[in-house]
């Protein structure tokens, strides 16, 4: 295994985390921000009025990309399981 093997397959992993990560949290923000604007708006201070919205919000695209998000994780495993004989060799 080359060194430059090894960063691709280093790369590729990050690639996939940062992108799948992206995708839970992004939703996630946007929702705070909105809550925050509407706070801000109308002088309530209640802290437990963000966190639901982000919360369900959060499960929500959890629920709806988790085929999505397990089938690139499958894809990613068994991309690795195959590249093993050439890693190797």
């Amino acid at each position: 295994m080359t060194p430059e093997m090894a960063v691709d397959v280093f790369r590729n992993a990050l690639q996939l985390i940062v992108t799948l990560v992206a995708l839970i949290i992004l939703p996630g923000l946007l929702m705070g921000l909105l809550v925050a604007v509407f706070q801000a708006a109308t002088s309530i201070n209640e802290q437990t009025l963000s966190f639901l919205p982000r919360l369900i919000i959060t499960l929500l695209t959890i629920s709806y990309f988790a085929h999505w998000i397990f089938g690139s994780l499958i894809d990613f495993t068994l991309e690795i399981y195959r590249s093993i004989p050439s890693l190797i060799g």
